[in-house]
């Protein structure tokens, strides 16, 4: 699919917008340890709405960016910690948007979906559990989280963990388990049967409410509100799922080439020895191959995203993307901090943060390691597959 020309005039709006307005905002104090507060969050949405780039990847009607497009605007809303969450294309809530515009029905849409088009609302997506539980994690079969119909409602008791962005979120979509399989239900957050037990302290702080650990008790859940059919959770993940780690690709590749652009001024500024660091090849090599992989990064995110465009689920190649794309910006953003010395692992730039992120990204939304092992069981198929002709 073709990068229309309108994708392009988003995509450098969203980059104007964030470097000039959103940049200012990377020291407020209203960025905590447990991600930006939910004033900085409106205030910042504020400004984008303003800007005509708050959701600029959702077109006025309602029709969404091809994938390949979307790289475009997220890669550029990630250019700043901020941005996704001034441009309203953060984690959970735009992979819950874009899972909500497939399988939710117009009801739902106008209830659910388009507070969060707007940026009035935040979402989270309640699927992870405890270890401590035996729960669902990389293994999502392993879930424990059951539901039982109960007339016209279904009631759900468990327990989440790592539920990026509860606190303050108004939209949840809970993944329960029925005996005709996994259920998605929306519900309106707060709710008094679903409790936050703890905010975990993570390394990484660019999400808001942080990530917690929830205990959902007897919550009633009116059957109008299951998303999608009964039995079909699995499926409705991986609907929502390869999408979202691309998006993920996109948004930490802009940190990446942020982190480059100060790594690399850094560089040219600094003298040692007589000369700028740059001009040393221990530091001017890391920043070449920093560049290397960028391209390597735009590219592999490029492909995967025409496969999805292509009407594909895209599972096996989300899953290659992800693993190159995560362990390419982890070399990158390691690479920036080392040449920027003791300034490197200061809050003074945010090299330091997207350091940290990026590490987190390698684990979040499948640890590399799970994702080889799928593509592995893939390989042995087909192999079998084409042997056995």
């Amino acid at each position: 699919m073709t990068v229309t020309g309108r994708a392009v005039e988003i995509a450098n709006a969203v980059e104007h917008f964030v470097r000039d307005a959103v940049i200012p905002y990377e020291k407020d104090p209203r960025c905590t340890v447990h991600g930006p507060s939910d004033g900085l969050v409106a205030e910042l949405r504020a400004l984008a709405r303003e800007a005509r780039v708050l959701t600029p990847h959702i077109l006025a009607d309602g029709s969404h960016l091809s994938q390949r497009e979307t790289a475009l605007v997220l890669i550029r809303s990630g250019l700043s910690p901020l941005g996704p969450l001034a441009c309203n294309t953060m984690a959970p809530d735009e992979g819950n948007m874009y899972l909500l515009g497939h399988v939710a029905n117009a009801e739902q849409k106008q209830r659910f979906l388009a507070p969060l088009v707007s940026g009035s609302a935040r979402s989270a997506f309640f699927m992870t559990e405890p270890a401590e539980d035996g729960g669902a994690g990389s293994d999502p079969s392993m879930m424990q989280t059951i539901c039982l119909h109960d007339g016209n409602h279904w009631v759900i008791n468990g327990r989440k963990a790592f539920i990026t962005g509860a606190g303050g979120a108004k939209v949840g979509i809970v993944m329960a388990k029925a005996d005709v399989g996994a259920c998605m239900f929306l519900v309106d957050l707060p709710d008094p049967a679903i409790r936050i037990e703890r905010v975990l302290d993570t390394i990484d702080s660019s999400m808001p409410g942080g990530h917690a650990i929830v205990a959902i008790d007897n919550l009633r859940v009116p059957a109008d509100q299951m998303l999608g059919a009964a039995g079909e959770g699995f499926k409705y993940a991986q609907v929502r799922l390869s999408p979202a780690r691309l998006s993920h690709c996109m948004r930490w590749l802009g940190a990446c080439i942020r982190a480059q652009e100060i790594a690399s001024s850094y560089a040219c500024r600094r003298m040692a020895f007589g000369k700028p660091l740059i001009d040393h090849e221990g530091v001017g090599f890391m920043l070449a191959e920093n560049r290397i992989d960028i391209k390597q990064c735009e590219l592999m995110i490029d492909w995967a995203a025409g496969v999805l465009d292509s009407g594909s689920l895209g599972t096996s190649e989300s899953s290659m993307a992800k693993v190159a794309v995560s362990e390419a910006l982890m070399r990158i953003a390691d690479k920036c901090v080392q040449v920027m010395g003791g300034t490197g692992v200061t809050k003074d730039t945010i090299v330091e943060q997207v350091f940290r992120e990026v590490r987190a990204f390698r684990i979040y939304d499948g640890p590399t390691e799970v994702h080889k092992w799928s593509l592995a069981k893939r390989i042995k198929r087909e192999m079998k597959e084409a042997l056995s002709l």
